[in-house]
Parts: C-alpha cells; structure tokens; sequence
C-alpha cells in the first residue's frame, strides 16, 4: 500500500516499465497474471494496482470525502510516483483507457507509449449511451455505437431485480456479469470464473464502495475534454475484441482521432481477457511497448 493505493510490481526494475490501469468500479487483479507473466517474461517491469474503493485500495466515505474522476486520474500518477518512475507504457482497460488518454493528452512527458484495449473515445460521452440504451431511450445523432442487446437485456435485468445480499448470492450475479462481458464466441470457463470472482469478492475492503465510482462521474460530469485526441503524441495501440459487447466499435473512432495510431482487432475477444487472447494481447503490447518504439 503507497499512498493509500494498493499495488504490486513484477519483473526486474531496470527493465521497461508498463504500468496497467483497469476499469472503473475494478480491482487491478483483473489483469490476468498469465498476461502480466507475458509481459515479465518479455523483459517488461510490469505494475497493476486497485483503484481508490476497489479491491485493498483506501475506502472512503464519500458523503464526508467526496471527489471525482479527476481524482482517479490523479490516482495514476501517484502510483506512478510511488514506484519512482518519471514515465512508463500505459496500458489500460475498458474506463481506464479514458484515464490513460486523458494522462497522455496533459502529461505526455510521463508516457512512453499508450495502448487502449476495449475502450471508448475521451469526451464521447460513452455514459450516457449507455444509460439512454439502458433506459431505451433514442440516441442523438452522432452518438458512439449502442452496447449489444444482451450486455443491454443483462443490466436491465440486473436493474430491476432485488440486489443480492449473501456472499453466494453476490459471486453469483459477479459470475453472471462476467459472462455477458465475456462475449459469445469464445468458451466461458464457469470455474475459472468462479475462482476470479470469490478472489475479488474475498479481497475487496468493502465491496459496495465501488459505487463511489458512479458517485464521483456524477459529481463532475465535464471530466472528459473533447476533441483533444489529436494532441496525443505518445505511440498508441488501441485494441478492441471482434465481440465487444459493451463498447463495439469504439476502437476504431478512438484510432481514427489519435494521430499514428494502430488498431488491432482480436478475434473472439469480448471485454474481458480470458486464456485465449493472452498471447496475441501480450506479443502486441510487447512489441508496441519495445525500446526502439517506445
């Protein structure tokens, strides 16, 4: 634990250094540690950590301690401190990719390089076409791509129904939910997915905190700058899984307003990181992030 963040490095500390941002709402142990082997194993310094109210990371009262997604921005650059780095490759999911354009367009002396993987593109507003989806509501013209009508039937669902209370109940519905992320196209291993769950669930300070996350978008909505994309100067990857269900064809607008941007698109890949796509994920960003590139 450094400055109330919780995180783990791996790998030698002369090697290049990748620091990985997950999600909102997500502990950094969603970085799968197959990967994060990958990654060590290509000579990469490799860091993951917990968001604020996720995982071993500080909990706060947010009525008494409220802050915003600026905060959790912040948050990268602490961790970043903690572990004496100036700059590092920043390889970030689904929200914590809006964090890593974000840190790319103000600090670009703190990134090496960028790689975005089943994220959307900052100031798209990416909420809000979620929750007019949610709420079958019509999207305004221009509005980025509509989840898929599963992720959309699931949080509907998942809305209305009585929350789960018991530890089984939670892990349960933490199962479910990863499932509908996961895609249709590759197999869903129900028992390695059991075991990630009860890893989350059991290691997580309070679970209900990560609403603090919602909370904290809420309270300052204007966080996402718009049209700055083309201000990114670091070399940038941007992934995206041929069966995203909760942001599909984000991508590619994230790649056409990044200048020299990449995108690589995986076959079978949903929103999460399962077994399959580890080695192609990890040869790409082993590549991308490579001293010459970087």
């Amino acid at each position: 634990m450094r400055n109330d963040i919780w995180s783990e490095e791996f790998g030698s500390a002369t090697d290049e250094p990748i620091l990985l941002i997950m999600g909102s709402m997500s502990q950094g142990i969603l970085w799968p540690d197959e990967f994060v082997g990958r990654l060590t194993a290509g000579g990469r310094r490799v860091i993951r950590y917990d968001h604020r109210d996720t995982g071993r990371s500080r909990t706060y009262d947010f009525e008494k301690e409220p802050y915003t997604w600026e905060d959790i921005k912040d948050d990268v650059y602490r961790v970043m401190d903690a572990h004496g780095l100036d700059s590092a490759h920043l390889v970030c999911h689904s929200a914590g990719g809006l964090l890593g354009q974000l840190v790319a367009v103000e600090r670009p002396e703190r990134v090496r390089t960028l790689t975005v993987i089943g994220s959307s593109p900052l100031g798209g507003g990416e909420g809000g076409v979620i929750m007019r989806a949610l709420m079958g509501q019509p999207q305004p013209e221009g509005s980025l791509p509509e989840p898929t009508p599963a992720f959309v039937d699931f949080f509907r669902a998942l809305i209305a129904a009585p929350p789960a209370t018991s530890r089984r109940e939670r892990i349960e519905t933490m199962i479910a939910e990863q499932r509908v992320l996961h895609g249709d196209a590759l197999p869903f291993d129900e028992d390695a997915a059991r075991r990630l769950q009860e890893r989350i669930y059991d290691r997580a300070r309070d679970l209900d905190a990560v609403v603090n996350h919602r909370l904290a978008a809420a309270a300052r909505p204007d966080f996402e700058p718009v049209g700055v994309l083309h201000r990114i100067k670091a070399p940038t990857l941007v992934v995206e899984g041929t069966h995203e269900p909760a942001k599909p064809g984000h991508g590619a607008l994230i790649a056409a307003a990044i200048p020299g941007a990449r995108l690589l698109m995986i076959e079978g890949m949903g929103h999460t990181l399962p077994p399959e796509v580890h080695e192609e994920l990890a040869e790409a960003v082993l590549a991308h992030t490579s001293a010459a590139n970087g």
